[in-house]
């Protein structure tokens, strides 16, 4: 079964205190208030091969796991070709409740773009749920986190050149 559901999120804090520089100041919440908040879900009952032909047709690489409108975990494709294909399962006789990652790494509205990013690359994962008071408001992927970091960049960039040459 397919859920889609737009979360509501709050965007007023802005957490910037931390023991550490960051380069990029940036918060989930900026990703989020330009990406939306749309997430797709399935249940842990739903069959492989659905929660696959879900994600060709929403064009996404994982899907939230929801159970009782609880996030319970999530379904990528590295857990496909992992848990599925080299394990020699079939699809459409296997449920997401067997092969999900249940143990989420999630980050919240107030996460810095900075951190997500050492996340990401120390856990070795590519999608972060993000979690506001016990409630899902969104996920974010490695593909976002460099799309803002891109577009920053070219922010300053075009700053200095307008501050350098006098323009």
């Amino acid at each position: 079964m397919l859920i889609i559901t737009k979360c509501i999120y709050s965007l007023t804090k802005v957490n910037t205190s931390t023991s550490k520089k960051n380069c990029f100041m940036g918060t989930v919440s900026n990703i989020l208030k330009t990406k939306g908040n749309i997430t797709f879900s399935i249940t842990p009952d739903t069959a492989v091969y659905n929660a696959l032909e879900v994600m060709v047709e929403k064009n996404v690489s994982a899907l939230l796991v929801v159970k009782n409108e609880k996030l319970v975990g999530i379904f990528t494709e590295r857990d496909y070709a992992r848990k599925v294909i080299l394990k020699g399962k079939a699809s459409r006789e296997t449920l997401i409740e067997e092969i999900m990652t249940e143990d989420l790494i999630t980050v919240s509205p107030d996460s810095t773009i900075d951190d997500c990013m050492r996340l990401m690359t120390s856990k070795f994962i590519r999608h972060l749920p993000v979690v506001e008071d016990g409630n899902l408001v969104g996920i974010i992927s490695i593909g976002d986190l460099v799309k803002y970091v891109i577009e920053e960049q070219k922010f300053i960039i075009q700053n200095m050149e307008h501050y350098i040459t006098g323009r």
